[in-house]
């Protein structure tokens, strides 16, 4: 009966939201205060239906990664463009306040207002500010949702896109197009038809019309260096009544109420703003889609356009050949020519996503604030994030592979992956950070559970052939050290495996000590050994434990050491892109595949990409990092996301009960769940008070070139 009142329940949320009927906000409760940030705790993302905390839910705290993001420090910036020349710190105005990270900002109205989004709450939320604001303003949004993104203000409504509403299918985007009320009941309405993946909207000139970037309804297809979408129109009354004006297209921007102009790659390779045009009331134009003109020429790559209402200009962020820094510049469309405004003021600095105020006289843009600017100039080295269960606690780290030590006081983690990486230790609270390995690369790592002076870790370059030498390690030191004031700790480094074995990494600790998993490409192919934790391979203290020809990579040993979880591809061993997660015993019987994406059989599961399994602390969950919920905005529009389709899940070990963690535009990976006591998180150390200095260095996308003929 519990299961036939959700099911219908789930089935009549649906219908309200289809039929554009107000699921209405409710209140969302503070659960800390963490220095200046705020944590908001979210509820279920899984299902439509409204749920209290079960006690069966998973519980500790979750620690893991995401690309690139500790250093973005964004803030958001503009420039009077009646002032010229424009050159120099006077000409440019910061409108956020310098925490946390705030970004896509457009201009609210007929104001000098903004509204943004910004992360301060743990997870990207809507907020307002202006000049001389001193702290800005939650704007209404969902309360249960992770992920907000391009929030417009138009004639006293607002426009957004959120993910939390889960589709029916896998492998789809969560992202959504809808509005409210800025005053009144401010109620929240869909805009997207349930099922229908949207992007990046755009308001006409006269709030009439609204166009966005549409992945329609069908599954993902695992694009993200261009997304397949394209450009539909629909009135802001009859959101139902949808157009594609133009096929394949992103990021639109209106110029009155008949233009689009809006970013695509070509075939000569440059990213690109293209141009459509159709009478005032696109609905009774019949010849769409309709051949868009190309606007700016090759040469330069050309992004995220922003239109200027007289019709003339765009603005648009650029990349050049031979600069190494992505530049917001106005291009003049009857002149053809570029106006340089952001390298002119900042030219070591990458600046993204441009708008324009509704006067054309103000540009507005988000980049790295700067050291020398007020607000946070330091990265925590744990920072908060909502989470959607109540009893589990999200920490991300500055930093890769945490490993906590036995007791939970402290992590390992690998700061980068490259010479400049190696291995540091931090307080559980953040408060300080040793280190001991530099100058070489290290990765994965494994804290003994019963030594507190001993980590394993795998050394030698990441991601490499099976030949190349990567060693595991057995890194010990003085536990006294860590009460110390000394910013490097001595160690004593052990190699556990033998140098002409190739490729051995990703080791994980057994519960008693004594043995470690690890992935070795000694045979030819990648697959899982067993060694001795103390002597290694040496003194033949080592077996294996599966054999193929596939690739067996990133185990975990459960708690209690019957099983090891690890992910594989050797259900289609011709397919280096899709891997999913096994469990086996430490014997190598008992060999079993746990589904995620769908049952047995499914095609969804033969196409999922799961990495970085770890058991709960029960050994009754495992948390990942897989691609079953696509791509939440524009990968172009941010820096560098290897795979901006990971998040994080949780999944009991039969299989049931899958609960998505994160739900942003960042790849999120490496997690540790922590083992043992409980953390404070109202003790963790924040702001200013700890972490490395935020230094604004992340890279633009890596599969973006300027290498054309």
């Amino acid at each position: 009966m519990k299961m036939i009142r959700e099911a219908n329940l789930r089935h009549l949320l649906r219908k309200q939201v289809n039929n554009r009927r107000p699921v209405y906000l409710s209140s969302h409760p503070l659960t800390s205060l963490l220095g200046s940030r705020r944590l908001f705790k979210a509820v279920n993302l899984d299902t439509l239906t409204p749920t209290m905390p079960s006690s069966m839910d998973p519980k500790g705290i979750v620690v893991f990664t995401s690309v690139g993001r500790s250093q973005y420090g964004f803030d958001i910036f503009t420039v009077n463009l009646n002032q010229t020349p424009i050159t120099g710190s006077n000409s440019e105005h910061r409108l956020t306040d310098g925490i946390s990270i705030n970004y896509n900002a457009q201009f609210a109205d007929e104001g000098q207002s903004i509204v943004f989004i910004s992360e301060r709450s743990g997870c990207p939320r809507i907020y307002l500010t202006r000049r001389g604001l001193s702290k800005p303003e939650q704007l209404p949004s969902v309360p249960d949702s992770l992920f907000h993104d391009r929030p417009i203000i138009k004639s006293h409504h607002l426009y957004f896109i959120s993910a939390h509403e889960q589709p029916d299918k896998p492998f789809q985007s969560w992202s959504a197009l809808y509005s409210t009320e800025l005053h009144g009941k401010r109620k929240i309405i869909r805009l997207s038809p349930y099922g229908v993946v949207d992007y990046s909207p755009a308001i006409s000139k006269s709030g009439t019309f609204v166009a966005i970037a549409s992945y329609g309804s069908r599954p993902w297809e695992g694009d993200f260096h261009e997304l397949k979408t394209d450009i539909v129109v629909f009135p802001k009354s009859d959101p139902n009544n949808r157009l594609v004006v133009c096929k394949r297209g992103g990021w639109p921007t209106w110029s009155g109420d008949s233009t689009i102009f809006f970013h695509r790659q070509t075939d000569d390779g440059w990213w690109s703003i293209f141009r459509v045009q159709f009478p005032e009331n696109p609905l009774e134009f019949s010849e769409f889609p309709v051949l868009p003109l190309r606007i700016t020429p090759p040469g330069l790559h050309c992004f995220s356009p922003a239109a200027f209402n007289d019709g003339k200009r765009i603005a648009v962020a650029t990349r050049r050949r031979g600069k190494c820094y992505r530049h917001i510049e106005i291009f003049d469309l009857e002149r053809k020519v570029f106006h340089p405004v952001t390298e002119l003021l900042n030219p070591a600095f990458h600046h993204y996503n441009p708008f324009v105020s509704s006067d054309s006289e103000s540009l507005g843009y988000h980049r790295f604030r700067g050291k020398s600017i007020e607000g946070e100039s330091r990265v925590p080295h744990l920072e908060p994030v909502a989470s959607p269960i109540k009893d589990l606690g999200m920490l991300r780290i500055n930093g890769s592979f945490p490993s906590f030590s036995p007791d939970g006081s402290f992590l390992a983690l690998n700061p980068a992956l490259d010479e400049n990486g190696g291995i540091k230790v931090v307080k559980s609270d953040g408060s300080k950070r040793w280190t001991l390995i530099k100058g070489r690369v290290a990765f994965c790592n494994s804290w003994s559970p019963t030594e507190k002076y001993v980590i394993y870790s795998s050394l030698g370059p990441i991601f490499e052939s099976t030949e190349t030498t990567v060693q595991i390690a057995r890194v010990t030191f003085e536990p006294s050290y860590l009460n110390s004031d000394l910013q490097e700790i001595p160690c004593d480094v052990k190699i556990l495996t033998r140098e002409d074995t190739g490729n051995n990494a990703f080791p994980s600790c057994s519960p008693d000590g004594k043995s470690l998993v690890f992935r070795s490409g000694r045979s030819g192919h990648k697959n899982l050994y067993i060694l001795d934790a103390v002597n290694g391979e040496f003194n033949d203290g080592i077996r294996k434990v599966t054999d193929g020809p596939w690739i067996d990579t990133m185990p975990s040993w459960s708690p209690n050491g019957d099983l090891i979880a690890f992910s594989s591809n050797m259900h289609n061993p011709n397919n280096v892109d899709a891997f999913s997660i096994y469990v086996i015993k430490p014997d190598g019987s008992d060999l079993r595949r746990i589904y995620a994406a769908g049952p047995k059989g499914s095609n969804d599961v033969d196409i999922e990409r799961i990495n970085h399994v770890c058991f709960s602390p029960n050994g009754e969950w495992l948390v990942f990092a897989a691609n079953i919920g696509g791509v939440m905005a524009e990968p172009v529009s941010f820096p560098n996301q290897f795979q901006p389709y990971g998040d994080l899940y949780v999944m009991r070990l039969d299989g049931s009960g899958l609960r998505r963690l994160t739900c942003d535009g960042y790849e999120n990976g490496t997690p540790t769940w922590h083992f043992g006591g409980e953390l404070d998180m109202r003790r963790l150390c924040l702001g200013n008070d700890a972490g490395v200095e935020l230094t604004g260095e992340f890279d633009e996308p890596l599969w973006i070139t300027c290498d054309f003929n």
